[in-house]
């Protein structure tokens, strides 16, 4: 018997080697991936780095997906098209091809050395909470606070919606 379908929020991040398509594929890789049901995705920003600032602008979006695997099989399958698209974890916060990241699964709390839900920082960065507000504006994320609360709090200093079709 399959565990019951869960619902998650992914964020995608890219700048290095053609970033706006690092992240097309990543999304094509949610796709395909037999266990989950991809739903939809945001639009595509481009933000400033965060961390060092000699690196490349970011592209930046969301994916929503529901899927029966635990949150720790979901992030084995997302550190696997990171590893596929030739991440390598070399600086905290420094350029990357691609960064995937489990924002918020099944309103579920969780914390080890591996992962912690929601997302730690989710709150504080316009480059997940935009690119989530397109999807779910009205998420509960934290404090009582929905995304689109959260992105009217931190403002929408250094990003960007894309134009490009997704």
């Amino acid at each position: 018997m399959t565990a019951p379908h869960a619902q998650a929020f992914i964020a995608l991040g890219s700048n290095l080697e053609h970033p706006l398509k690092q992240v097309r594929q990543a999304i094509d890789a949610l796709r395909a991936h037999p266990d989950i049901e991809f739903i939809a995705q945001s639009h595509w920003y481009q933000s400033r780095p965060v961390g060092p600032q000699d690196q490349p602008d970011y592209i930046n979006g969301v994916a929503q997906v529901s899927t029966h695997l635990s949150p720790l099989a979901l992030l084995d399958v997302l550190q696997q098209i990171e590893h596929d698209h030739g991440r390598v974890r070399l600086t905290h916060w420094g350029p990357r091809t691609l960064d995937l990241d489990l924002l918020w699964f099944a309103g579920m709390t969780w914390q080890d050395e591996r992962l912690t839900l929601p997302h730690p920082r989710m709150c504080e960065r316009n480059f997940v909470l935009l690119p989530l507000c397109d999807l779910a504006p009205e998420l509960e994320l934290s404090q009582g606070l929905s995304a689109t609360q959260w992105a009217q709090a931190v403002g929408q200093a250094g990003i960007e919606r894309l134009h490009a079709t997704a």
